[in-house]
């Protein structure tokens, strides 16, 4: 049963009061295991979005806080994301200068974080989890697809040992390109780089079930400690800053807020269309029930922590809520020993970073940019509806191209226009009866189907709005002046979920024109909400009331009734000839 009262939104309240101690230890291992991926990807990640590696540090401990006390999954684990990296970068560049302070960066993404957990507890108090359907599947894919080729295209350099001054995809490839060109990159650097990404690609493909990015960051660092390979140009992350991350309440010009806010609002989206897809995905293979409203509580007071502590924006991560599941966790006590894990490493521990190379950080965001691809998916699309397969691709050309954050604007519009467009030109057919088959149907599907002379059976698959109001009127006058003898066209109108004032404007005219011409205006199966509507709007002081029918079939045995009719096969052209 779902908690009640007060405990409803503090889950984690509710999870120490029902805990089992037999959980205890498959989640003090799990979030051990899971520690070791957090540290390499949470400093990974914070370079990705233009942040100090530490920053990642004290996002990751704090995220994972105030999701357990407030997030209602028991198996989520939240993070520094590689998809929202580009995204947060995307959001600062313009506010700082070239080469500028860290200490600003930090408090602009610190601010940033802040925005983005106001905006998803707001709407999450505000029952506002639909937002995550403004991204259908198709623009999704290309949005990732695109967030992919954008993040491997800006971590080859450094993964090659050298850094480029570039803006854009284009930009920063031209700039890579030119780079290797002019001999700047390191060759040592490059070979860790190169043995790094091939050894996290290997292991994920063949020993799925090890640690890749730990091993891969240990045997490097192992390696560049051993041969010095610091003194062979080889950037380090270098000696951590001790101590646990002092409360910070970050400050910012006014200037700043408009475009961080819209920074905002594009990265609450994303988060949250990530974590509903992901929540979904595990919770049906734990027979759980996706909460998301109170997800979004939970993502949004997980940045609400970390904006506090200098932080960035954080969202739920697909790739390490798997290793916390197969690792056995339990509960969110899991993400709690994560948390303290790294913090302890942050208080005794801090020089044990000092000889993890950059390209080794490359290699990661880049194993886990290719993990957000979806290759698969894209050719699934291209087979099954190629609409959807050039609206993934506008997607992906418009982050690729214009940059994350129009990019994300682009899908999201792009999947609002594809839902007009279904509505604006829905599917539209008459039917005729098909022998052996109950109920009447599509005539382009059974060309043979029969008719009734002088009647039309006329289906419309959308609800009749100002958007298409006007086709529907001409497609029934079209249908009435081809046929000289046509007396009843019957609308079969179950998949009208609505009627509006333009559409109700139209109807009274077309009823009229229609009525002027001896033909009768007969709507069969309309819901009754809109039935409601109808007469509302007195529709029914021009459509005769008699003419709403509550089936097809009784519609049709009406017209029988009244006319004599007699069903037989259609007529085609070369039907009379000799």
């Amino acid at each position: 049963m779902e908690p009640s009262g007060w405990r409803a939104y503090v889950p984690g309240a509710e999870l120490a009061r029902s805990y089992q101690r037999s959980w205890l230890p498959k989640d003090i291992v799990a979030g051990l295991v899971l520690s070791a991926l957090l540290v390499p990807q949470g400093m990974a990640y914070a370079q990705l979005a233009g942040l100090p590696p530490v920053t990642g540090l004290y996002t990751s401990i704090l995220c994972l806080l105030g999701y357990a006390v407030f997030g209602p999954s028991k198996v989520l684990v939240l993070g520094p994301d590689s998809s929202l990296g580009p995204m947060i970068a995307a959001t600062l560049a313009p506010l700082l200068l070239a080469n500028g302070d860290p200490a600003r960066a930090i408090a602009l993404a610190s601010m940033l974080a802040l925005m983005v957990g106001v905006v998803m507890v707001v709407a999450g108090l505000a029952r506002f989890g639909f937002v995550a359907d403004l991204l259908s599947k198709p623009t999704q894919i290309g949005y990732m697809n695109g967030l992919a080729l954008t993040i491997v295209v800006g971590q080859l350099a450094k993964l090659f040992g050298f850094s480029i001054d570039a803006d854009g995809l284009l930009a920063e490839l031209k700039a890579f390109v030119s780079g290797l060109a002019d001999g700047k990159a390191n060759t040592t650097a490059a070979i860790i780089g190169v043995c790094s990404l091939a050894g996290i690609l290997l292991l994920n493909r063949f020993l799925p079930k090890l640690p890749s990015v730990l091993i891969v960051v240990v045997l490097a660092a192992v390696v560049v400690g051993a041969f010095d390979l610091q003194s062979h140009g080889v950037d380090t992350v270098g000696v951590l800053p001790e101590g646990f991350p002092p409360f910070t309440i970050p400050h910012v010009s006014w200037d700043d807020v408009p475009p961080l806010f819209i920074g905002a609002l594009a990265i609450a989206v994303v988060a949250l269309a990530d974590t509903m897809s992901t929540a979904s995905a595990f919770a049906a293979r734990r027979g759980e029930r996706v909460r998301g409203n109170q997800e979004m509580v939970g993502i949004g007071t997980a940045n609400l922590a970390a904006g506090l502590f200098q932080g960035f924006p954080v969202s739920t991560s697909g790739s390490r809520t798997a290793v916390a599941e197969q690792a056995g966790s339990k509960s969110q006590l899991t993400g709690v020993v994560g948390a303290a894990t790294i913090t302890a490493v942050l208080l005794f521990a801090t020089s044990v970073m000092q000889y993890v190379p950059q390209p080794t950080l490359g290699a990661i965001v880049i194993a886990a940019a290719l993990s957000l691809a979806d290759v698969a998916g894209t050719r699934r699309l291209w087979k099954q509806r190629k609409t959807e397969f050039w609206l993934s691709i506008a997607a992906l050309l418009g982050v690729a191209l214009l940059g994350v954050l129009p990019g994300i604007l682009i899908a999201i519009a792009l999947s609002i226009l594809n839902v007009f467009r279904r509505t604006w030109w829905p599917h539209e057919t008459e039917l005729g009866r098909v022998a052996g088959i109950a109920g009447l149907h599509d005539i382009e599907s059974h060309p043979d189907a029969d008719l009734l002379p002088g009647l039309v059976v006329y289906r419309f698959d959308a609800p009749l709005i100002f958007a298409n109001a006007r086709m529907f009127g001409e497609k029934v006058r079209e249908i009435a002046e081809d046929d000289p003898d046509l007396q009843w066209i019957i609308v079969a109108a179950e998949p009208i979920t609505d009627v509006d004032t333009t559409a109700s404007d139209m109807l009274h005219e077309l009823d009229e024109w229609l009525n002027e011409r001896g033909i009768s205006l007969v709507f069969a199966e309309m819901k009754d909400p809109v039935r409601e509507k109808i007469e509302r709007y007195e529709l029914t002081s021009t459509i005769d009331p008699r003419h709403f029918l509550p089936t097809v079939d009784e519609a049709v045995a009406e017209y029988v009734r009244q006319t004599g009719a007699a069903w037989r096969a259609p007529v085609r052209p070369s039907d009379g000839d000799g």
